[in-house]
């Protein structure tokens, strides 16, 4: 398929741009195969540059005059990335050609012909962040302990079409059993390391037993389990859905572990329905947009809606069962599986908040970049599928999984504000780069679809650009003071702190980076009072001792 066959007008003066915080621009549009864009003669004016994937809404509404005369309109372009703009367009005729433009272009559904397999980075790459965090360097230390190894048994992703090429299983465990395992989980997720604690403890993931109607039992996969639990212990499955959603899933095939099959095991529920389930998780971010942008809204109302919407729920659900779990790991030093359906949503998101609050590494720069790449890249989330379509479509659409994910690292930074290297940008940098980006990144749904299209080798990792000197200072949190300590949020309801910078960005004019830079100055002012303070100590230590000295 060819981009000019989709493009019905390519060019449009006279279009006048409309959205908050900015004056109006009148200016010319232009259309290519992947880009809005919308310049203007004056000086000083920035370009719009649009990426048509960005748009997840279009609306057209035509100028009717008296007797019924329509003389051209506007369109409402609602994008994933919230901004909503408005195109005023005195043609009738060419308000409908740009329409329909719009909607060819932002439809495209084959990764290959999205914008990052057509752009080329102007400056010189550093480093790969394709192969920055390979899974040897990740886990060199675990591999060191002799009780884990490197498994390379879904080479060709025969075993699991969802993981990658390598995964980490226990070192006794040989890739045949592995591979009868994976036929008794979901998609094929048969149990792998997530985290390895300092203690010794571990994170698991995996896909739901198909234990099904029949009561099916799989030795290789309790096998596996068993071999990680120590004599005299038990680990810990937590089955992150409600009773119900387990007994539909049992009729369908699914189902949990038997208790008598996995007597090494105590076995919980942590119910997170809406976020496997997708859509309730969906509707909740729907509504919480949909109350963001109510401008005729009161105040007592608006914080009701906040509430009913949902997403504050989500929020606290993930934080609260995040650190359950980690307290079987840190406190009772316990081995831990988790496992929701296909155990590529809400899985995925607990496990990163476990280790966000267990591994100071979690907190840095590069390390959160290493969190999503192998947990959620490597992991198998179906980024594509989750984020075809964003809160304003009326397409079919998929739950939001990893904005929850950020926006629940939002609220350990409000908790937290010097544990963390990185800002509240960094965050909104990878949900923006999630839904539309000139990188590869986030493209397709796994390892295997990245692999097979050439993603690799044809695109540009969005950590190659992020880790460049002069776009990484623009991250650094200035309150930033290491720390090695576990950290335990607050799920408690008036915790909750609405991601204003995010949500709220393109409505309420943000005052976020004034603020850090008051606090960067207050702290450093801190910091050398107590400098000096320690410095007066000391020299009044000496002095008494040369005081008492004297009497002596």
């Amino acid at each position: 398929m060819e981009f000019i066959e989709l493009i019905l007008i390519n060019k449009l003066d006279g279009v006048i741009l409309r959205y908050p915080h900015h004056d109006n621009v009148d200016g010319t549009v232009c259309i290519t195969g992947h880009h809005l864009i919308l310049s203007s003669r004056k000086e000083g004016v920035r370009e719009l540059w649009l990426l048509h994937r960005n748009i997840d809404s279009i609306e057209k509404k035509e100028n009717k005059l008296s007797g019924g005369v329509v003389q051209g309109g506007f369109l409402y372009l609602k994008c994933k990335d919230l901004r909503i703009f408005q195109l005023d367009i005195n043609n009738t005729t060419e308000l409908s050609l740009l329409a329909q433009t719009l909607e060819n272009l932002s439809s495209i559904q084959d990764p290959t012909l999205f914008y990052p397999f057509f752009y080329r980075h102007m400056h010189p790459i550093m480093e790969n962040g394709y192969t920055l965090y390979s899974i040897e360097g990740e886990f060199t230390k675990v591999i060191a302990t002799e009780e884990w190894r490197i498994s390379r048994v879904n080479q060709n992703y025969t075993v699991c079409q969802s993981y990658p090429k390598a995964v980490v299983v226990p070192k006794c465990i040989d890739d045949e059993t592995l591979a009868a395992a994976a036929t008794f989980r979901q998609g094929g997720r048969f149990p792998v390391l997530s985290y390895r604690h300092n203690n010794g403890a571990v994170l698991l993931r995996a896909g739901q037993p198909l234990y099904g109607p029949k009561h099916r039992r799989c030795r290789p996969d309790e096998q596996i389990l068993n071999s990680i639990v120590n004599v005299g212990m038990k680990g810990v499955i937590y089955d992150l859905r409600s009773s119900n959603m387990i007994s539909q899933q049992q009729n369908k095939g699914g189902g949990s572990e038997s208790p008598s099959n996995y007597s090494q095991w105590k076995i919980y529920n942590r119910p997170m329905d809406e976020v496997d389930n997708q859509q309730p998780l969906l509707e909740s971010f729907s509504k919480l947009i949909e109350t963001c942008i109510d401008r005729e809204i009161s105040c007592d109302k608006w914080l009701s809606r906040l509430e009913s919407c949902g997403w504050p729920e989500s929020v606290r659900n993930s934080l609260h069962t995040a650190c359950i779990i980690a307290q079987h790991i840190h406190q009772r030093s316990e081995p831990v599986l988790v496992h929701g359906t296909r155990g590529e949503d809400a899985t995925l998101l607990v496990c990163s908040l476990v280790q966000i609050i267990l591994n100071p590494d979690s907190r840095t720069i590069r390390g959160l970049q290493a969190l999503i790449d192998r947990e959620w890249l490597q992991g198998g989330h179906p980024f594509q599928s989750r984020v075809t379509s964003g809160p304003y479509s009326s397409r079919p659409r998929a739950a939001p999984t990893f904005t929850l994910f950020l926006d629940c690292v939002r609220q350990f930074l409000e908790q937290f504000p010097c544990s963390f290297e990185y800002r509240q940008c960094f965050l909104i940098t990878l949900f923006e780069h999630a839904y539309a980006s000139q990188f590869g990144s986030f493209l397709c749904d796994s390892d295997r679809e990245r692999s097979a299209l050439g993603v690799y080798d044809q695109t540009t990792s969005l950590w190659s650009w992020m880790n460049q000197p002069e776009e990484l200072a623009v991250y650094i949190n200035p309150l930033y003071d290491p720390t090695h300590d576990v950290i335990w949020p607050s799920v408690a309801p008036m915790s909750y702190v609405i991601w204003e910078e995010l949500y709220l960005r393109w409505l309420v004019k943000q005052r976020t980076e004034e603020k850090e830079e008051l606090y960067r100055v207050i702290r450093t002012r801190e910091q050398a009072l107590r400098a000096q303070a320690q410095q007066l100590r000391r020299e009044l230590n000496d002095l008494a001792q040369q005081y008492y000295a004297q009497d002596k």
